[in-house]
């Protein structure tokens, strides 16, 4: 009996660059898991394209003409809160790594990166998971090594359980991995999930993630 092929991953490209889109466009094209919807090269735009096509991953700059990436993630996650954001730029900044988690971007990855290594990557962050590119790795281990107490002390008001979801959800896993690792069900690990972010007053996974990796280091 033949299995049913996986569905195409959805996405829509945002960059101020033609040049760079229509890279982007030919090497992603030739992967047949991947289906893209439109381009966008402003946060106007992107946010516009993003509400009618409703793609499961969007692929972003960082500078855009009229705002930053960052302020098109917040448009684009507030209105679809299921689609996967990750950011593609040529700059490897600590601040601008977790500026990228604090807007709710699931993944940061540089220009650098091969065809293998981005397609990887937007394979990862549909399917729930959260990525770093390995240039940029050291610098946000400074970053969170500079966690305050504040963070710490936030962290202190979960419970051992929600500190072991949580953990498996820094290290990248889903929702369905958690459960399956804790023996929980999966609405249960969602019902964590949502005490977690109450407790930790953050409303995305990447953000409570980013909190417990500067506790843990």
């Amino acid at each position: 009996m033949k299995t049913s092929p996986k569905p195409r991953i959805r996405l829509v490209l945002v960059d101020d660059s033609q040049v760079v889109r229509m890279g982007l466009r030919a090497l992603l094209s030739t992967e047949p898991r991947v289906e893209i919807l439109g381009e966008a090269s402003s946060v106007s735009t992107a946010v516009e394209t993003c509400l009618r096509l409703k793609p499961e991953v969007v692929l972003l700059d960082i500078r855009l003409p009229d705002g930053t990436g960052f302020d098109a993630c917040r448009q684009i996650l507030a209105k679809l809160p299921d689609t996967r954001v990750l950011v593609l730029t040529s700059v490897a900044d600590e601040t601008l790594v977790d500026e990228a988690l604090r807007a709710g971007a699931h993944g940061y990855l540089l220009k650098e990166i091969d065809s293998r290594g981005l397609l990887q990557a937007v394979f990862d962050v549909a399917e729930g998971k959260s990525t770093l590119d390995p240039a940029v790795t050291a610098r946000v281990i400074q970053l969170i090594k500079g966690g305050s107490s504040a963070t710490r002390d936030a962290l202190a008001v979960l419970s051992p359980q929600e500190r072991k979801v949580l953990a498996l959800i820094a290290e990248g896993h889903t929702n369905k991995e958690v459960a399956s690792q804790l023996g929980l069900a999966e609405k249960t690990v969602k019902n964590y999930l949502s005490n977690i972010f109450e407790k930790l007053h953050v409303s995305r996974r990447s953000q409570a993630a980013a909190m417990f990796v500067r506790e843990s280091r």
